[in-house]
């Protein structure tokens, strides 16, 4: 049910931010002729008034499609409400509401977090740190076999209790120990395993396994005292989420070669949510949340077939007073989809044949 309830999250976060497209076209007056979750060959279709609704087999994204591009549309090329025919700021609006959609659907997740389960309290230890991610697939603790969601209950056949010291220690023992093997207890879901990791020297010579580490236990809530103070928390958790998140991206790009390994396709999204949500129900809440930001920065990336490329055509056009040869725009973009399909599929193998069932096949 937990790898279940990932999935959910990741499409119906691929249709909020396809539904940002269509709504801010539609409510414009723009014509649009398809709705598409996924790419690829259709598995499902509706041909409703004015749209084709459409799931597709690869579920890499999504796309709105209109009808400027279709040879057989019905619409004279001089239509007003054909996107193509708009003001830049029109087709910007449309161009850029996916990303809109994605940012106020996590501050939504928020919301409805302090809403619903109500706002935490107090936080109730229990035995054990909890691994909420591996950082890197190629780190110390990925080799060893440590996923996301595991919670180390003993280091060196020593218990590690609820108090508020136990995060230290265990630190404290991988950092005094480079390159010296280190046991470890886990519970992953319903199941207690045995791993040794062996730590890597870091920069300033203390050791390292490449997982963050935090206190493992469960938070007590409380009802919000008033609809304005649920608002604030979660516009509070959100900026905090979006910055933390847009620091991981620069990060990314100006040390591109040692945090490459922590990309990770659809696979290991839902491997992840799906541990957490195994250790923890109401993690999906901010899972959900910084998957669906995610989303919305990779998106806004100047990049061909992203959002922000599209965008970065349209900052073109009104620089030059005209747009870009439409085959060159078209090159470009389909030279993007390919090598983003490309990346899709070498994440989602890379990520597969690290799951536990594909390792136990292989054995």
């Amino acid at each position: 049910m937990s790898v279940l309830a990932a999935i959910a999250v990741l499409a119906l976060l691929i249709v909020v931010h396809e539904l940002g497209h269509f709504l801010a076209a539609r409510l414009q007056g723009i014509h649009v002729n398809r709705f598409s979750i996924g790419f690829g060959p259709i598995l499902w279709k509706y041909q409703g008034p004015q749209t084709e609704y459409a799931l597709r087999a690869i579920p890499l994204g999504g796309f709105v499609g209109f009808p400027d591009d279709d040879p057989d549309s019905k619409f004279a090329e001089n239509d007003p409400d054909l996107l193509s025919n708009r003001p830049i700021l029109d087709r910007a609006i449309v161009i850029s509401a996916g990303v809109i959609a994605n940012l106020l659907f996590a501050y939504l997740v928020f919301v409805t977090q302090f809403a619903s389960v109500g706002v935490p309290q107090s936080f109730v230890p229990q035995p054990g740190v909890l691994v909420p991610q591996v950082i890197s697939d190629s780190s110390p603790a990925a080799e060893a076999g440590i996923k996301s969601g595991d919670i180390i209950l003993a280091v060196n056949g020593n218990s590690l209790q609820n108090d508020e010291d136990t995060v230290k220690d265990l630190i404290a023992v991988i950092q005094n120990s480079p390159g010296e093997p280190v046991d470890l207890t886990l519970r992953r879901l319903n199941r207690e395993l045995e791993v040794t990791v062996v730590p890597e020297a870091g920069p300033d010579g203390k050791a390292l396994i490449g997982v963050q580490l935090q206190p493992n236990g469960t938070i007590d809530y409380r009802r919000a005292n008033n609809p304005i103070e649920v608002f604030t928390l979660a516009a509070a958790e959100f900026q905090n989420m979006l910055v933390r998140t847009v620091q991981g991206f620069a990060m990314l790009i100006t040390n591109f070669s040692e945090m490459a390994g922590q990309v990770g396709g659809p696979v290991k999204i839902v491997e992840q949510g799906a541990g957490l949500a195994q250790n923890n129900a109401l993690s999906l809440f901010p899972f959900t949340a910084i998957i669906s930001i995610n989303l919305a920065i990779i998106n806004i990336l100047p990049l061909p077939a992203l959002d922000g490329g599209q965008l970065a055509f349209l900052l073109v056009e009104a620089v030059r007073g005209r747009p870009l040869p439409t085959r060159i725009q078209e090159n470009v973009m389909q030279t993007g989809l390919f090598l983003l399909l490309g990346l899709g599929i070498f994440l989602i193998v890379r990520d597969t044949t690290q799951l536990d069932v594909f390792q136990q096949l292989m054995q």
